[in-house]
């Protein structure tokens, strides 16, 4: 089960990717890891350093996917934000976003219901 949730997180976050590239986004960094924990994406668009969570679920039987990203979330991203920040010398506008991603895998190719962008989700 670990395994199957690991796949479908991974390949949210490819489709995050594409989505995102169509929308006119810079990805700067996939997974970024420090010991506060990671950031899905790391992304430029126009004058913003967008920090961005993916969600994926396979469908909404336990809420929308960006229900998951709650208050104590939230604020780990802003502190993994604000180290990437530091570590890269940078003072610019931020913003934090999530995707929201309803897919699965059928005989092992996905297969995408719905994506969400939601800008300035905290």
């Amino acid at each position: 089960m670990k395994n199957y949730k690991k796949l479908v997180g991974a390949l949210g976050e490819d489709i995050a990717v594409k989505y995102l590239l169509k929308k006119n986004y810079k990805i700067l960094e996939r997974n970024f890891h420090c010991k506060l924990g990671e950031i899905d994406i790391i992304a430029k668009e126009g004058a913003y350093i967008v920090f961005i969570e993916v969600k994926t679920r396979k469908n909404t039987n336990f809420g929308v996917p960006s229900e998951a990203v709650n208050y104590y979330k939230q604020k780990k991203i802003m502190q993994i934000a604000q180290y990437y920040l530091m570590v890269n010398k940078l003072n610019v506008n931020v913003r934090f976003d999530v995707i929201e991603i309803i897919a699965e895998l059928k005989e092992n190719k996905p297969l995408l219901k719905s994506i969400r962008l939601i800008k300035n989700a905290f």
